[in-house]
């Protein structure tokens, strides 16, 4: 039934949203490590969101209305960062460099709370589609009671 859509639509964005929690909470627990080469220094990771919409179209060329709803959206990868970490001067950590330095993790504390919140929100939002949603089917099956 095209009404049960919404539960698989919602569904997938929470599954989506949780996997970005996940990442920004990875991103968040490396923010302060340190590696003696830049090649090894954590760089912050983020999710690419992928949607997908099944055809629109029926099979005489009109919009399916039916099929409208059919959507959802998964992630499709998890892509690193390019961006370097900041080399340090510290001679005396056990895992400088010849030259004395350590890598630092490129990863911005207030840019992944900001996406933390962000994400959060979303998954809200998703729940409260699917607590509306289920609201108004019991009430359209309420009406079958009178």
């Amino acid at each position: 039934m095209a009404d049960f859509n919404i539960f698989n639509i919602a569904g997938s964005g929470m599954s989506a949203e949780s996997v970005r929690l996940n990442t920004v909470a990875s991103n968040l627990a490396n923010a302060d490590s340190v590696s003696g080469s830049p090649t090894t220094a954590y760089k912050a990771r983020y999710p690419v969101f992928q949607a997908l919409q099944a055809s629109l179209m029926s099979p005489g060329g009109a919009p399916d209305p039916a099929q409208a709803a059919d959507a959802a959206v998964q992630v499709s990868s998890i892509v690193q960062t390019t961006t370097p970490g900041t080399a340090n001067y510290q001679p005396g950590n056990p895992l400088a460099d010849a030259n004395g330095y350590v890598y630092s993790s490129n990863v911005n504390v207030i840019e992944q709370m900001a996406d933390m919140i962000s994400a959060s929100r979303s998954y809200q939002n998703d729940v409260q589609v699917l607590e509306t949603s289920k609201s108004l089917m019991l009430d359209t099956l309420k009406l079958g009671q009178i």
